[in-house]
C-alpha cells in the first residue's frame, strides 16, 4: 500500500506519530510495537500494533488487532484516576472536618475563657466607680481636717510626710481612672472574643465584618504586638462603610484567621533577612462594590510568592512551609469557603520579595 494511501486510513490524531515511525523504520530499517488507529470500511477505527521491516525498498508489514486491549487499558486508566480523584477528595474531606473541629473546639474554648474572664471583669468595673467616690470623699475630709486642725500632732505631722498623703491623695484617684481603663480595655476584648468564637457559625445571619476581623486581630495580638521576641507588626485598617452582611460569620472569621496568619508569617519570613530599616506591616481593606456586594483585601509587605507557587496555592495539601508547619489545607478550605458556601471569590496578586494581597468578594 502507498505511504499516502495508507496515511488518509490513519486517525488524524495519530498522524504526527506515524510519520514519526515511518522516520524511524527509514532509519533503523525495523520498527516493533508501534500502535496507531486505523479506519475500517464502515468509518470505525480499529488499533493496530505493526510489525515493519524495510528490505530493498519495500516495507514488509504485519499488524496485529489490539482495540481490546486499548479499551481495557483506557478504561483502567479512567477507573484509576476516578479512585485517585476520590482517595483526594477524602483526604480534602477529612481535613476539612478536622479543621473545622479545631475551629469549633477553639470557638467553644474562646466562648468559655470570655465568660469566665467577664465575670470577675464585670465586678471590678462595677466597683471602681464606687471606690472612686469613695476616694474623693476621703480627700474631702482629709482637706477639712487639714482646715480645721491645721496643727496636729508631731506622730501625725511625721506619718504624713513619711507616706507622702499630699502625693498619695493626689495619685490615688488618678490610679483608680488607669485600672477603670484598663478594665475597660479587657471588657473590649471579652466582646471581641465573644464575636470570634460564633458557636452558631452554621447559621446564615446578618453579620458585621468589620466586628469580624477586629475579634480575628484580637486572637492574633500575640504575633503581631512584637511580645514574643519579634518584631513589631503594623495593621493598617482602612474600613469602607459597609452595611450588615448575611454570611456564615464562624466559617469568615476562619478565612480571616488563615489570611492573616500567612500574612504574619510571610512577613516573619522576610525579617529573617530583611534589612534593619525593615518594618512588617499588614493592610485591611473593606469597601461595598455595589449594592449586593462587597470587597475585603488582606495585603502584607512580606516574602511574596514567585508565579508558580502563586498558582497551586489554593491546591489541596499544597505548602511552602517546613515538615511540621503547615498541612496545606488552610488557603484550600479558605477557598472552599469563599466560593463554595459563599458563592463568592477569593484571589491572590503576589510578587516576591514585595508581599501579596488577598481579596475576598461576596
Amino acid at each position: 500500500m502507498q505511504g499516502s494511501l495508507y496515511m488518509d486510513y490513519v486517525h488524524p490524531e495519530d498522524v504526527e506519530i506515524t510519520l514519526a515511525a515511518s522516520n524511524q523504520l527509514a532509519k533503523d530499517k525495523a520498527i516493533f510495537g508501534f500502535a496507531n488507529r486505523y479506519r475500517c470500511l464502515d468509518g470505525s477505527y480499529r488499533w493496530l500494533e505493526w510489525y515493519s521491516v524495510l528490505s530493498q525498498g519495500l516495507i514488509h508489514a504485519t499488524a496485529r488487532d489490539i482495540t481490546d486491549r486499548k479499551r481495557v487499558e483506557a478504561e483502567l486508566k479512567a477507573k484509576n484516576n476516578e479512585i485517585q480523584r476520590a482517595y483526594q477528595d477524602l483526604k480534602t474531606a477529612q481535613l476539612h472536618l478536622i479543621q473545622s473541629e479545631k475551629m469549633s473546639s477553639l470557638g467553644q474554648l474562646v466562648a468559655g475563657i470570655a465568660h469566665e474572664i467577664n465575670n470577675p471583669v464585670s465586678f471590678i468595673y462595677g466597683n471602681l466607680g464606687i471606690a472612686l467616690n469613695y476616694a474623693q470623699d476621703l480627700r474631702t475630709l482629709l482637706a477639712l481636717y487639714q482646715t480645721y486642725y491645721a496643727e496636729p500632732p508631731k506622730e501625725i505631722t511625721d506619718f504624713i510626710e513619711t507616706a507622702d498623703i499630699n502625693y498619695v491623695l493626689e495619685d490615688f484617684p488618678k490610679l483608680l481612672k488607669s485600672m477603670e481603663n484598663g478594665a475597660v480595655r479587657i471588657n473590649d476584648i471579652v466582646t471581641s472574643l465573644r464575636t470570634f468564637s460564633h458557636l452558631d457559625q452554621a447559621a446564615l445571619k446578618a453579620t458585621d465584618i468589620h466586628e469580624n476581623i477586629d475579634s480575628t486581630l484580637v486572637i492574633l495580638q500575640n504575633r503581631l504586638n512584637g511580645r514574643a521576641g519579634k518584631p513589631e507588626i503594623q495593621v493598617i485598617t482602612a474600613y469602607g462603610d459597609l452595611p450588615m452582611v448575611e454570611c456564615y460569620s464562624g466559617l469568615l472569621n476562619q478565612v480571616f484567621m488563615n489570611l492573616l496568619v500567612n500574612a504574619i508569617d510571610a512577613i516573619e519570613e522576610r525579617q529573617a533577612t530583611a534589612s534593619p530599616d525593615y518594618a512588617g506591616c499588614i493592610t485591611i481593606e473593606t469597601e461595598q462594590m455595589a449594592m449586593d456586594k462587597f470587597r475585603v483585601a488582606i495585603k502584607d509587605n512580606g516574602i511574596g510568592m514567585s508565579s508558580s507557587t502563586k498558582a497551586k496555592i489554593f491546591d489541596p495539601f499544597y505548602t511552602t512551609k517546613p515538615v511540621g508547619l503547615g498541612t496545606g489545607m488552610g488557603l484550600s478550605i479558605s477557598y472552599q469557603i469563599v466560593t463554595n458556601d459563599h458563592q463568592g471569590q477569593l484571589t491572590c496578586n503576589s510578587v516576591l520579595g514585595e508581599g501579596t494581597e488577598f481579596t475576598i468578594e461576596l
